[in-house]
């Protein structure tokens, strides 16, 4: 691998609004082979990692995505004059049961939750936060959910075995004092380094 590979790709990432894997990047480099694409990206985390920076080279969703440092988070949210997508205490749980039960179908959940969550998972879909992932062979093809690629991005993910233990999910739950029934679980703890575009945040 040449030094100019590295700063391609180094080029390529800042310019992308959503994480890059390394066979997207090989393909617009030409002459370039999947390993040396692999070392770059690695060789770039190590950089960044030591630099005194408000960001870092991080994996997220199976690609390299630049991203801000948590302390950075108010000024950023100052700056796009936005605050943190909320979900209600429902769609939070709901949420949480399609991640760590993925692939699920409507019913499963509805029995884990005792409660109908035909309009959780709508917003949800709409959201970007799960998607139909097909449907199950049983007597009126009942659709099954997972999560989405947007999921990992918003969660700061790699993969969803870096999902954290259920503890520390149940720990994100809405505080039940004074009646509060939401909370931030959306926080820009790792904000994309470019302002991201409207399509890219839940709404």
């Amino acid at each position: 691998m040449n030094k100019s590979t590295k700063l391609i790709v180094e080029a390529l990432l800042f310019s992308s609004d959503r994480p890059l894997s390394a066979k997207e990047i090989q393909a617009w480099i030409p002459d370039s082979t999947l390993a040396d694409i692999k070392t770059a990206l690695t060789q770039l985390v190590e950089d960044y990692a030591h630099l005194e920076r408000s960001f870092s080279l991080k994996e997220v969703a199976g690609g390299y995505q630049f991203r801000t440092h948590p302390m950075f988070a108010p000024f950023i949210l100052r700056m796009l004059k936005t605050s943190p997508t909320r979900l209600s205490k429902a769609a939070l749980e709901t949420l949480a049961i399609v991640a760590y039960k993925q692939p699920i179908l409507r019913q499963e959940i509805e029995r884990l939750r005792g409660v109908d969550v035909g309009g959780i998972l709508r917003s949800l879909m709409e959201k970007g936060l799960i998607r139909i992932v097909g449907r199950k062979n049983l007597p009126g093809r009942p659709l099954i959910y997972g999560t989405t690629k947007k999921f990992l991005e918003v969660f700061g993910l790699k993969d969803l075995n870096a999902l954290p233990k259920l503890k520390e999910i149940k720990e994100l739950a809405p505080d039940e004092q004074e009646g509060s029934q939401t909370k931030e679980i959306f926080r820009p703890e790792e904000s994309h380094r470019q302002a991201p575009s409207a399509e890219n945040q839940p709404q």
